[in-house]
């Protein structure tokens, strides 16, 4: 269970990356949004621009990761938080554990390719080195809600 002071940030947090989330739906984008916390500050924000750079390594994860190993120097993220409005897949989990982010806190699941316990449960694995810290649903309705909204107006 979060502690209430922990939870308020979160949820501070997880707004942040529903900012980003709707300025990549405003760009045709899948709206998915993640803020980079270190000492209880956002360091870096980002949302999905896959189809803009087509490249489809440009999750919002994967975004923010990029940004905040350039902005100081290392590719390694201890001391940082990851927020992000839906569980990540398989590549940005990779990510995530490649540098070493501490703590893991995503608003819906994905029982499609959510790999944080819905699809797969890749942080039960024995076989990585680094197990982020995850906390799952942190908003989730909201987040969840940005997501339907844009496919359904996506299919009509």
């Amino acid at each position: 269970m979060i502690k209430k002071g922990i939870e308020i940030s979160c949820e501070y947090f997880m707004r942040a990356a529903l900012i980003e989330a709707n300025k990549a739906k405003a760009l045709g984008e899948v709206p998915i949004g993640a803020v980079m916390v270190i000492d209880n500050k956002i360091f870096s924000s980002g949302h999905n621009t896959s189809i803009l750079s087509s490249d489809p390594t440009s999750h919002a994860e994967i975004n923010v990761i990029r940004d905040t190993t350039k902005k100081i120097g290392n590719y390694r993220l201890t001391d940082a938080s990851l927020y992000v409005t839906l569980e990540p897949c398989a590549m940005c989990y990779g990510a995530i554990i490649h540098a070493r982010i501490s703590r893991l806190f995503f608003g819906a699941y994905d029982p499609k390719t959510g790999v944080c316990g819905s699809s797969v449960k890749l942080h039960e694995q024995e076989c990585f080195n680094h197990i982020p810290e995850i906390t799952g649903g942190v908003l989730e309705l909201d987040c969840s809600l940005i997501l339907k909204d844009f496919f359904k107006v996506r299919r009509n």
